[in-house]
């Protein structure tokens, strides 16, 4: 871990913070801070900026109440940019969205990004616009049991799978899997977020179990 001592701030005293969803890892907005304000925003675990506008220190939610509570901060190989990884209490942006960065310039047709998120809403979308000849359409037609069904069969060709030590069939009964479970998901109104909660409970439960037992 490095001291701060050791970062580049420009000949203005500033540095550049990107700050990103700890838990989706979404730009949220890009700052600025000086020494003062990075030394508040570690003793605080909250955001503190320097408003270049107004020439003052601001710490984001003091009037919004969109706190961002900090995870971690990580400075760049050059030491002169820095990256907060912070779980939001609202929207970034001034203008009420999630993120400052929402105007899209560019997307390019060949090189597509993917992500459990955009697998969701394409589950989602064949449940509300159903697709003739799509799969996903034809489990949500065929209903709960069936989709219960699938989750059962592909439950067991990941066991068996992983029992052969069978690792490249493993990883793909697993993806099996976890589309299934992904069409329950839709089927019975559960989001990603709502498990991504459930388990984000389960280990701060866990870390403090661990911590109770090292002081022992």
């Amino acid at each position: 871990m490095i001291d701060i001592s050791e970062l580049k701030f420009d000949e203005k005293g500033l540095i550049p913070a990107i700050v990103v969803n700890a838990d989706t890892n979404k730009v949220l907005t890009l700052a600025y801070m000086n020494e003062e304000s990075l030394k508040i925003s570690m003793e605080k675990q909250l955001t503190c900026f320097w408003s270049r506008s107004r020439q003052e220190l601001w710490l984001k939610g003091e009037t919004s109440g969109n706190y961002q509570h900090i995870v971690s901060i990580t400075a760049d190989c050059d030491k002169d940019a820095l990256v907060v990884k912070v779980q939001p209490d609202g929207p970034a942006c001034h203008l009420g969205t999630e993120s400052c960065f929402e105007n899209e310039v560019f997307e390019s047709d060949e090189n597509t990004g993917f992500n459990l998120n955009s697998l969701m809403e394409l589950i989602e979308g064949r449940k509300t616009n159903k697709q003739e000849g799509s799969y996903t359409t034809y489990l949500f037609e065929k209903g709960l049991d069936k989709i219960l069904k699938k989750v059962g069969e592909e439950s067991t060709e990941v066991i068996i799978a992983a029992k052969a030590e069978d690792k490249a069939e493993t990883i793909y009964e697993i993806a099996d899997l976890a589309y299934h479970v992904m069409v329950l998901m839709v089927e019975a109104g559960i989001s990603i977020e709502d498990i991504h909660n459930e388990l984000k409970g389960r280990h701060v439960i866990d870390h403090k179990v661990k911590q109770e037992k090292m002081t022992k």
